[in-house]
């Protein structure tokens, strides 16, 4: 089982940046798609973007497009989320996850246990 382990969250004022890394246990991560979901307090646990194992296709969720891009190594079996002019609107827990398949639903085969990202105005 792969084992996913977010980093790099944190406060930040309105405007500014993160950049969240995942890193990932195994070398079989360079075959999977990654994706990086988002859960606010009192809502549910939402999509914001995947790759594809190479790293050649990227998709995103029409709130973060343009502000957030998520890129991987596979040579450090690491994926990341760079977020750029946060609103505090994206305020949540980030999670990353793992699967055959890049997909806007959950349905990833392993998962992080997420990292907290605050924004505030």
């Amino acid at each position: 089982q792969v084992q996913l382990v977010e980093s790099g969250g944190g406060l930040v004022q309105a405007g500014g940046s993160l950049r969240l890394s995942c890193a990932a246990s195994a070398l079989t991560f360079k075959n999977d798609a990654m994706g990086w979901f988002r859960q606010a307090p009192g809502k549910e646990r939402e999509f914001v973007a995947t790759i594809t194992w190479s790293g050649g296709r990227t998709y995103y969720a029409d709130s973060v497009k343009g502000r957030f891009t998520i890129s991987r190594d596979n040579a450090k079996t690491t994926v990341y989320l760079q977020m750029n002019s946060l609103k505090p609107e994206d305020t949540a827990v980030y999670y990353c996850a793992g699967g055959r398949m890049p997909t806007m639903t959950p349905a990833y085969a392993y998962w992080g246990q997420g990292t907290q990202v605050t924004v505030s105005s």
